[in-house]
């Protein structure tokens, strides 16, 4: 009868043992896999650590103009006009949102000063500027060692510019011109006309006053005109 019962106890003190070697293995697995994960994790995290604080929106951007790169390329297939196509997609909300940051950004308060108009053209300016990686790399192929100058080089007066380079700046100048022509044109002077201003900025005063008021005031300087103003 004892052997019976050894004979019985044996096998469930065997499956006992498999199962806390079973065990044991899944727990050694998940931990082998819990530290790659650990590995994995710490490597990119040391990568986002050494970008630029600002990559994210970076590669937001590019990604951005990767898109819209193609839909420019899709509409010149077709033959429609891309800015039509994407005013098109453009809510009201988003206009009205864009409207807003833009003026927020960048706010029109009028002329202020030249050195004012000045720093909002550089900015306006500058940030039209698309870099043109082909050009660069091929002006630096050609320049060799002097595309990096030093005090010993002598690339003054050498550089030459593109016809594409010199027909944007014409185009942009005259785009300047016009602007210019629009908002600040002089009225053409009047040597009939009474004067009753000091200079240019009185002058201007006066007919902003004439335009609101003329009709209530003009009994007033016929009067003094004739003397006989009370």
């Amino acid at each position: 009868m004892a052997s019976c019962g050894e004979d019985s106890v044996e096998p469930v003190a065997s499956q006992k043992r498999e199962e806390r070697l079973r065990k044991f293995r899944e727990l050694h697995f998940k931990r082998n896999e819990a530290r790659k994960l650990n590995q994995q994790e710490v490597v990119e995290e040391d990568k986002r650590l050494k970008l630029p604080s600002n990559w994210e929106a970076k590669k937001a951007r590019l990604e951005w103009e990767l898109a819209d790169d193609l839909k420019k390329k899709d509409c010149a297939a077709r033959g429609e006009d891309y800015d039509r196509v994407k005013l098109l997609e453009i809510t009201a909300d988003d206009a009205e949102r864009w409207e807003r940051k833009k003026k927020k950004k960048n706010p029109d308060t009028g002329f202020a000063g030249y050195a004012e108009a000045q720093f909002r053209q550089y900015q306006r300016l500058t940030k039209q500027i698309r870099p043109d990686l082909e050009s660069y790399e091929r002006q630096r192929e050609e320049s060799g060692e002097d595309f990096y100058p030093t005090s010993n080089s002598l690339i003054h007066g050498t550089h030459v510019p593109t016809k594409e380079g010199v027909d944007r700046m014409v185009e942009d100048v005259e785009k300047q011109i016009e602007k210019r022509a629009k908002y600040s044109r002089r009225r053409a002077y009047n040597d009939d006309a009474d004067i009753d201003y000091i200079n240019e900025r009185n002058a201007k005063f006066n007919k902003k006053a004439e335009r609101f008021y003329g009709k209530y005031t003009a009994e007033i300087k016929q009067n003094l005109e004739r003397g006989t103003a009370v």
